[in-house]
């Protein structure tokens, strides 16, 4: 091979588009860039300008409330992917698996404000975990396959007999 029988694949480049080269290129004149004015020239960002009226995006009105500062960040695990960590042995099922240990094991890479376990998949191991929510599908799936989910305790307050009795 010489130097002078190097190309590139066939298609790897495209032949750029010669504008302004008459009319009969059917890019000739404006360039394909339409009439005069500001959409004609170079450096134009222009996006949600209405000719000098106020946008629609100042129209309207403002609307809810975002209080993001107090949101809870709690860290998704499905079931799968925890059914593949114990296959691969990246995970124990052997005494109880809390947030520090998914970390360690590189399921997560934070707990945050805790784990929150979901149903996505297949548990086929007996596993007894502990998480800081559980929808009931994945609680339902891990004691299927003969494991125990441990969730935090609910405020005392909302168990004792005198809350719940109606006066």
């Amino acid at each position: 091979m010489k130097l002078n029988e190097i190309r590139d694949n066939p298609g790897a480049h495209q032949r750029a588009k010669r504008v302004g080269r008459g009319i009969g290129s059917g890019r000739g004149k404006t360039s394909a860039r339409g009439g005069k004015g500001q959409t004609a020239r170079s450096g134009v960002a222009i996006n949600g300008f209405e000719g000098g009226q106020t946008p629609l995006h100042r129209r309207l009105p403002k609307r809810g409330f975002n209080n993001k500062i107090f949101q809870k960040d709690f860290k998704i695990l499905n079931l799968g992917h925890l059914q593949t960590a114990l296959d691969r042995g990246r995970l124990k099922s052997e005494g109880t698996v809390d947030g520090a240990m998914l970390v360690a094991s590189g399921l997560l890479r934070r707990v945050g404000d805790g784990v929150r376990l979901l149903a996505k998949g297949e548990l086929r191991t007996a596993i007894t975990i502990e998480v800081a929510g559980a929808s009931k599908a994945a609680v339902a799936a891990v004691e299927k396959a003969g494991g125990k989910v441990i969730l935090p305790a609910r405020d005392a307050k909302e168990n004792t007999p005198e809350a719940t009795t109606s006066e």
